[in-house]
């Protein structure tokens, strides 16, 4: 999969990472760019094409597919965080979580697979999908979710050669982690390595070291991992 060429659609694109992967697939030589955003107005990326889209909405999708049936690169980015836990949260706050990581990425994956073949999508995803932290419960849940997605989904449109590439991070310097004070990885390092990644045709990237240390840490007893953190 190159990059230079494609035809790209990225969601959440009004700020952050999404923003960042929309610039750097143009100045990659991507042939068009959708940014798209559930405010359409706030996306502001010269040389890119903005489409509205909210992907927890049905028809939102559905029009977008219409309007950019042409797309040979998805990149699954819209996220939200509540901050709700899992015992104590409000439901409605987790099931937002979960319309948007989990059903929100598949009804984009469905909606856009015919035109992918051949092509790729690359879902990002969070070390959330990998350990629990008070205070992120939907998040990480509905992440969890989500990687099992990518999988499940990588192995249905293998017939079809669409890569599906999964990207994993800690901490990125976006409005999202703003609240956080620790080490924080720039936007413009995390959506280098992953398209980077793409090109390479992976299947996953582990874009910062404590993404890695908790993806090790997975072969080990639980209880050692999480008296460390």
């Amino acid at each position: 999969m190159q990059i230079s060429g494609s035809i790209a659609l990225v969601t959440g694109a009004n700020r952050g990472l999404g923003r960042e992967f929309a610039t750097q697939l143009l100045a990659r030589g991507a042939t068009k760019v959708y940014a798209t955003a559930r405010s359409a107005g706030k996306v502001d990326i010269p040389g890119a094409e903005v489409l509205p889209l909210d992907i927890t909405d049905p028809d939102s999708v559905a029009a977008a597919a219409r309007a950019a049936s042409d797309v040979t690169l998805l990149i699954n980015n819209a996220g939200i965080s509540t901050g709700a836990n899992l015992v104590s949260g409000d439901l409605d706050l987790l099931r937002r979580e979960m319309d948007t990581h989990f059903w929100g990425t598949l009804r984009m994956i469905r909606a856009f697979a015919p035109s992918l073949s051949g092509g790729a999508i690359l879902n990002v995803l969070s070390a959330l999908s990998w350990f629990a932290y008070d205070g992120a419960g939907g998040y990480g849940a509905a992440k969890a979710a989500e990687w099992n997605l990518t999988n499940g989904v990588r192995l249905e449109l293998a017939t079809q050669k669409t890569l599906v590439t999964a990207l994993h991070l800690g901490a990125a310097d976006t409005d999202m982690m703003a609240w956080y004070e620790g080490p924080k990885t720039a936007p413009a390092t995390v959506v280098a390595a992953a398209l980077d990644g793409i090109e390479q045709n992976r299947l996953e990237v582990v874009a910062d070291e404590w993404s890695a240390t908790v993806k090790a840490s997975l072969a080990d007893d639980p209880s050692r991992f999480y008296t460390s953190i």
